[in-house]
């Protein structure tokens, strides 16, 4: 007879098991309380979907912020290519853009959560939607299946995979860490992760003269005191209370959960293919070629119209002054400024804006190569649910399906 497993939640890592479980050749019902399935995947990478990240497995794991280890067994078993190639057999044409971020070539991110609904269903998984779990069924040290609507519905394994706390308004509203707890499990202290950044400029201008400006190739550093903790090169976005955007997102996962953020700084290069030499030497130039001219004028030829007067605001100087009146110490105030551009934080967003939950349960506590619970047998986690998360660029979503596809083959007996 077919293992009978339950699945709590039909987003990435709940399709992923569900798929794995069926291929495994156990009888699978999918229980999601949302009115349609992959309801979070919908909204990832903008409508778009980064679904995966084209790296090789050290780059992977490079990545993953907390319990890397963990996800030793479980990419191996089925990585980045894997759920690439399951896609594609479902008919999915897939892209992979700068930085080895792999999208659908449709840029629909519909049409990810249509073909895993398609290839579940195929392989004769029963979704049924609406359904709101109210707790877990657990006799004798095992998971014997799920309370729904007032009625035990029975199982040989259960699998949770309810999400985290982001994005509430997807129906994640963090079900399955009560549930985790009320089976005794340790449920590591919850955060938002990848969020934007509340900031403003050290001399208290107002930072929403910057909003909309979405600078590319600078340079954004977080400094914590004389600490450097992180320091990359991409792209970010100005908003109307600080500064959001991927390098922004990736940087906020290096402090998600710090009770207090004083005296952390993020400082721009806005030119990190120059030296300050180098700079100095180009603007020397601009000046000689414009003797008349104010700074903000000259300015404009180095950044956007928008950044001129905060940053010549930190270096000390006046925006209408004429550049052949600007002083050597004066011109490399400019030069410093335009290569460390301070913004202080002031706080991070909350879980309405967090792309993922930090924390959750104590992957200690789980078996890594199959995602089953050491404390309650037949009992599985994935996803969210667990304490994994990764900077952005699609390795969260790998996460959700690497550990998806492990507790769907162990749960399945596989």
């Amino acid at each position: 007879m077919d293992k009978r497993v339950i699945i709590t939640g039909g987003g990435a890592s709940g399709l992923a098991a569900a798929i794995a479980a069926a291929k495994s050749g156990a009888g699978v019902l999918l229980l999601e309380k949302n009115e349609k399935l992959g309801k979070k995947i919908y909204i990832t990478g903008k409508g778009r979907c980064n679904l995966t990240n084209a790296c090789e497995p050290e780059e992977f794991f490079r990545h993953v912020v907390r319990s890397p280890r963990f996800m030793y067994s479980s990419f191996r078993k089925f990585g980045n290519t894997d759920i690439m190639e399951l896609l594609e057999e479902g008919g999915l044409r897939l892209k992979t853009e700068r930085g080895g971020r792999v999208f659908p070539v449709s840029d629909h991110a519909s049409d990810v959560t249509k073909t895993l609904e398609k290839t579940a269903l195929s392989l004769g998984v029963r979704v049924q939607l609406g359904a709101r779990v109210d707790g877990l069924v657990i006799r004798g040290g095992a998971c014997r299946g799920v309370r729904l609507g007032g009625r035990e519905l029975e199982a040989d394994s259960v699998i949770v995979s309810t999400g985290g706390l982001s994005y509430p308004s997807t129906g994640s509203t963090g079900d399955g860490y009560e549930w985790a707890r009320l089976a005794g499990h340790d449920i590591r202290p919850l955060s938002p992760s990848l969020v934007p950044v509340s900031a403003k400029l050290p001399a208290g201008e107002d930072i929403s003269q910057l909003a909309g400006l979405s600078p590319r190739n600078v340079t954004l550093t977080l400094i914590d005191g004389k600490k450097r903790i992180k320091s990359d090169i991409g792209e970010l976005l100005f908003t109307h209370t600080g500064i959001s955007g991927p390098l922004v997102l990736t940087m906020s996962a290096m402090i998600s959960g710090r009770d207090n953020i004083a005296g952390l700084k993020a400082v721009i290069d806005w030119k990190p293919a120059l030296s300050a030499e180098e700079l100095d030497r180009r603007l020397l130039r601009y000046f000689d070629e414009a003797k008349n001219k104010s700074l903000r004028n000259v300015m404009r030829g180095l950044l956007p119209e928008s950044a001129v007067a905060p940053l010549l605001a930190q270096a000390g100087a006046e925006p209408s002054a004429q550049v052949n009146g600007v002083s050597k110490a004066q011109r490399q105030a400019i030069v410093r400024s335009l290569k460390a551009f301070e913004l202080e934080l002031t706080g991070l967003g909350g879980y309405e804006s967090a792309v993922v939950t930090r924390g959750g349960v104590n992957t200690a506590q789980v078996d890594p190569a199959t995602m089953e619970s050491k404390l309650v047998k037949d009992l599985y986690f994935t996803g969210e649910v667990l304490d994994v998360d990764a900077f952005t660029g699609g390795f969260n979503l790998q996460i959700a399906w690497s550990t998806g596809w492990a507790a769907g083959c162990a749960a399945a007996g596989e």
